[in-house]
């Protein structure tokens, strides 16, 4: 039986609390860490550490023994919070050295994202739409393709999507408001026509009650989950049978978001756009903090090294024309 937290305890007790709110205040949200740090804070406390000089590389080594971790990513997010921690304390002069000295681990390639292409994503859609209804839960087909078409078409979180409330939705300017999203921020999302009258037709034909209710709800004023979100999408991804490359993830919800950036990239290549220019107006629609994070994905396919290869020539061939005798 796990004992009931009462608070940080050991020597880093002050450290770990001003770390965690300057994380916070930067709009992290810092769950993940702070689990993570009160293993730490236990795991000293039950070893009678009882200064922060005595916190050596074999102390921290033999936590992370304690913890252990099958896969090398689990293991590297758990080698990483500490890290950063001492890291935080070093550059703060709290520290002379950091006594996170064990290496990551090395991770094996990984698998590809599976990728949407429109004709399977259609087929998505239709299944959704074909959803039956249950005896408590009415206009099943027309939520599910509602949501689905959100997630691919403007690349949301699903996360973001299941916490929609009416107030969220604004028709006449065309716009979605997600709010205190990933590191507590919150944007505004456009969309066009097409995505308009979906929702509009979407929400005349589903009642609901209250002053603010979710716009995705089965049962009163809950919003449909996340995670029910996901298993619906598992129940139709294997009806579907969708083809999986070699080398490919098998598909998931988060598949959608993966499509939607590497479909807008797609179309920029073929609109003579260049997409370095562009990458930062996408990074802020996903809402991500900077590009960089919004580089992870855009998985390089073979449409867009063939539309890359055919700018290169037409750029090229100019100065071929030059040189060519």
């Amino acid at each position: 039986m796990t004992s009931r937290w009462t608070g940080f305890r050991s020597p880093l007790k002050a450290w770990i609390e001003m770390f965690l709110a300057h994380k916070r205040s930067l709009g992290y949200r810092v769950r993940t860490s702070e689990s993570v740090l009160r293993l730490l804070d236990r795991f000293l406390v039950e070893q009678h550490v009882d200064t922060l000089e005595v916190i050596t590389p074999p102390v921290i080594e033999a936590f992370l023994a304690s913890r252990p971790r099958s896969s090398p990513r689990s293991f590297n997010q758990l080698l990483g919070i500490v890290g950063r921690l001492f890291d935080w304390l070093m550059a703060r002069d709290l520290v002379p050295r950091s006594p996170v000295q064990t290496k990551p681990r090395r991770t094996t390639a990984s698998r590809l994202p599976f990728l949407f292409d429109p004709p399977n994503a259609r087929r998505l859609l239709d299944a959704a739409g074909n959803l039956a209804d249950t005896h408590n839960t009415s206009h099943r087909g027309l939520t599910y393709r509602t949501i689905f078409a959100l997630l691919y078409g403007l690349g949301l979180r699903v996360s973001e999507v299941a916490r929609f409330r009416m107030r969220d939705v604004d028709l006449l300017q065309q716009l979605l408001i997600v709010r205190e999203t990933k590191f507590a921020k919150s944007r505004l999302v456009p969309f066009g026509p097409k995505m308009g009258e979906l929702l509009a037709g979407y929400l005349d034909r589903t009642p609901r009650v209250g002053a603010n209710p979710p716009i995705f709800t089965f049962r009163k004023c809950q919003p449909v989950s996340a995670g029910t979100i996901s298993t619906i999408f598992h129940e139709l991804a294997t009806q579907l049978a969708l083809p999986i490359p070699d080398g490919t993830r098998p598909p998931c919800v988060h598949s959608l978001r993966h499509s939607f950036a590497v479909g807008t990239l797609l179309c920029w290549y073929r609109k003579g756009v260049d997409p370095a220019s562009r990458l930062l107006q996408l990074s802020t629609f996903m809402g991500h903090v900077n590009p960089s994070s919004t580089a992870v994905y855009l998985t390089i396919t073979t449409e867009l090294l063939s539309e890359a290869s055919r700018r290169f020539e037409r750029w090229a061939q100019p100065l071929i024309q030059q040189v060519t005798p």
